[in-house]
């Protein structure tokens, strides 16, 4: 901490104000978003995590922050910093596996993981799952 230290200007995430300048911006057609065809597949993790980034900062409108370590592929969609240090993983469905979080977590005893996916809500040991749905809900209440 302070995670600003750490700032990397050479990697970084770019998102929009909103899904629907995210859709209009990248030609996706809302029949294929909404129906759940199969072409939204390929790109549904980019909207998930332009979903959360939304709430986050509708939520915080604090700073917000990517990790990726060069000498690896871990890649952790966010990190925030309140109380203590958050790493976010974003999840489009409800498969839990996240070898980079899992990895953070294990390597950095202080830190508590968040994971916003389809899944239900789940308090584990150093980790809470949150349910998509309730995304902005639970960042409003997260500690300052």
């Amino acid at each position: 901490m302070p995670l600003k230290y750490y700032e990397d200007f050479e990697s970084f995430k770019l998102f929009v104000n909103d899904l629907g300048l995210l859709g209009a911006m990248t030609d996706a057609p809302p029949s294929e978003i909404l129906v759940g065809n199969n072409i939204f597949t390929n790109y549904k993790g980019s909207f998930t995590e332009q979903f959360v980034a939304q709430e986050y900062f509708t939520a915080r409108q604090n700073q917000l922050f990517y990790y990726t370590n060069e000498n690896s592929t871990n890649e952790i969609d966010f990190v925030t910093q309140s109380d203590k240090i958050y790493p976010i993983e974003v999840k489009a469905e409800v498969n839990l596996k996240s070898k980079s979080l899992s990895t953070v977590l294990k390597n950095n005893t202080s830190t508590y993981g968040l994971r916003f996916s389809m899944s239900p809500y789940k308090e584990q040991e150093r980790m809470t799952n949150v349910p998509l749905y309730l995304a902005g809900e639970y960042l409003r209440n997260l500690p300052e």
